[in-house]
């Protein structure tokens, strides 16, 4: 991880204990912002941490990805930042001490 990188895991986290959620995201868009989101679970809306951050970014009005973290303690779905971002985007999975468990790219 880069230091850019270690800036999205403290973003990550933090979104994650702010509400103790289950899940805790963050993403870079081409320009270098940060956007961060939590695991949002209503019974009229179910949201991963990763699906709120890509929204937050695509609301923002980014047109592509250069890297992911997620905290959370299963594999997380790739689908939303493949989309935004397109193949290669480094993703980082990590637990809730911030340790990577793996490095996977969309």
């Amino acid at each position: 991880m880069t230091p850019e990188d270690e800036k999205l895991l403290a973003l990550a986290r933090s979104a994650r204990a702010r509400i103790q959620a289950a899940q805790g995201a963050a993403v870079r868009d081409e320009t270098g912002r940060s956007y961060a989101g939590a695991t949002v679970d209503l019974p009229s809306l179910r949201l991963t941490a990763l699906q709120v951050a890509v929204a937050q970014a695509v609301a923002a009005g980014a047109s592509g990805l250069e890297a992911a973290v997620v905290v959370a303690g299963h594999p997380p779905d790739l689908h939303a930042v493949a989309e935004l971002g397109g193949p290669g985007i480094p993703v980082w999975h990590c637990d809730a001490r911030g340790e990577v468990l793996e490095e996977l790219t969309t």
